[in-house]
Order: structure tokens, then sequence, then C-alpha cells
């Protein structure tokens, strides 16, 4: 799932938004700042780091700051049952989205290994995913998840320059 945004390299774009706790079935950060993705966050950004090095790409920094924003995104998009509905919310050129899967663990084991495996190639169409993640033009990333209260997993990962 894919929406087109800018021309860059063909770049496909998608969104996040402002974090909300609601009735996910993990709990949101709490006010000491306990997160309970943060470990699958780090190993997201870790596995496209690792993913553009084998290609000899720069790193992606990690935009936590952006987290929150990118963790509502998942929950808006959650609830409208809609990939990549929010997008733009959060100033990103780009997007990834990991929509509905059965677990956190499963978001770079699966999602991400699928999106990567993509590309390169033609049609434009069948490559954004990997486009997005090869990208020169993006030099950071968000990532962020939303557990539904039936234990689906929504994931946003959004690019920005």
């Amino acid at each position: 799932m894919i929406h087109a945004r800018t021309a860059i390299a063909g770049a496909v774009v998608c969104s996040i938004a402002v974090f909300c706790g609601c009735d996910s079935a993990l709990p949101s950060p709490t006010a000491d700042g306990n997160d309970p993705y943060a470990a699958v966050r780090q190993e997201c950004v870790d596995t496209i780091n690792s993913l553009r090095a084998s290609i000899g790409l720069p790193a992606l920094a990690y935009a936590s700051d952006r987290n929150p924003c990118t963790d509502n995104q998942a929950r808006l998009d959650s609830q409208n049952g809609t990939a990549h509905g929010a997008f733009g919310n959060c100033g990103e050129q780009a997007q990834n989205e990991c929509p509905g899967y059965g677990r956190v663990e499963s978001i770079v084991t699966g999602c991400l290994r699928s999106m990567w495996n993509e590309g390169p190639g033609e049609p434009y169409s069948q490559h954004g995913h990997y486009i997005n993640m090869t990208n020169t033009a993006y030099s950071k990333v968000s990532v962020g998840f939303y557990t539904t209260s039936a234990g689906r997993v929504w994931a946003v990962l959004n690019f920005y320059p």
C-alpha cells in the first residue's frame, strides 16, 4: 500500500501524527518515559540501516522525537482501517506502513523484509517501499506503533530529509 507524494526518485510517501494512547493492548509510554515499543523501534531503525549499509548507503538518523506523532498516525490508520490515511500530518516526505500485523515482532521479520525485497526494479508501483528505504534524499526515520484492542499491530515508518 503506497501513496506517491514526491518526484524525488519517484519516492512513495505516507504519514504520521501525534501519539495518543487509547485502547491499545500495550500501554502507552508513561510519564516516566517508559516506552513498551522502545526495543522494537530501535530494531526497525537498526534493520533499515543494516539493509542500507548492504548496498553502500549511509545510516538514517533515528528521529525518536517524532515517534509520538508517528504513533498517533498508526492509531488513526488502524481506527479507519486505511494504511497511509493520516499521511502528511507530521511533515514526513515518505512513509512505509505495516497494517494489522499479528505481533509486534513480525514487523521486522515480516513487513520490513518484505518491503526491502520489493526492489530494486520497475515498475515503480511495485518497488515504492524499497525506494523509500534507499532514497538518499532522506536522512532521518521515525517509527510509530499502535496495537488495537484486538491485538492487531499497525506500524508506521516516516522518512524525513
